[in-house]
């Protein structure tokens, strides 16, 4: 990689500097290698630190390189999509659900989702824990809320919490007739549970998908679906539709 200087370049430093660098990628190095460290490479093209890091998290951004904890930074592989998320008028867990449920708790949901769901702030709903995989590598996970007052049921179910007790109230979810869903895309960063589940350092960039679940005229659940944004990329079909793929 040589040295480029970049005192007279008119657009923003780390702008030009991500392209140097994406184009030093597809050129010189291999997919899966570790990229100098950030001194020498802001020595070597005459750039702040910082300004390294806009360009380096942007390609992070783009799925271009990996940050990888204990390992460095890395040349990511090609993005080959893989529909991972399609939008489907049916409930979570229903058959050809490609997630998997891990666990279920009951707790309070986080004032946003409480408020959705219209249930006061501080009541516990049950929320299970829920992952999405391709290719064995974990692309996403979700919090599923489900107040008590959808799933009646469960008050006479008997299983201990975990996947089991998961599975038994998204059987009891699908009791009820869904009327309908409502989702909203936007972009976050990693909290440290998602970042250590999806291999990411907590901060990364992630996708945030909410969908809200819709039945007897109200909100039955709200799901937080979090997604590796270096690996998934949305599309917009004719339909108006949603779908995520990854790589």
């Amino acid at each position: 990689m040589g040295t480029t200087r970049l005192e007279t370049v008119p657009e923003p430093k780390y702008w030009h500097l991500k392209t140097v660098l994406s184009d030093a990628l597809d050129s010189e190095f291999a997919v899966g290698e570790i990229l100098p460290n950030e001194r020498e490479l802001a020595a070597r093209f005459g750039v702040a630190r910082a300004t390294l890091r806009q360009a380096l998290e942007q390609l992070e951004l783009e799925g271009r390189l990996q940050r990888r904890r204990g390992v460095g930074t890395t040349v990511a592989p090609p993005r080959v999509g893989v529909e991972v998320d399609p939008v489907r008028h049916d409930w979570p867990g229903a058959p050809g659900d490609a997630w998997q449920t891990e666990g279920c708790e009951e707790s309070a949901p986080p004032a946003a989702v409480a408020r959705t769901l219209g249930t006061d702030t501080g009541r516990t709903v049950y929320t299970v824990h829920r992952v999405r995989t391709v290719h064995g590598q974990t692309v996403a996970t979700e919090l599923l809320y489900v107040p008590p007052a959808s799933v009646p049921g469960m008050s006479g179910i008997e299983t201990d919490a975990g996947a089991a007790r998961g599975r038994a109230v998204l059987r009891e979810l699908r009791r009820l007739e869904l009327s309908g869903q409502e989702r909203a895309v936007e972009l976050g960063s990693a909290r440290a549970e998602d970042a250590k589940r999806l291999d990411r350092l907590p901060g990364a960039p992630v996708l945030v998908v909410t969908t809200r679940y819709l039945a007897a005229g109200g909100t039955a659940a709200v799901a937080v679906s979090t997604y590796r944004a270096d690996t998934c990329r949305l599309t917009f079909g004719d339909s108006g539709g949603v779908a995520l793929l990854a790589s």
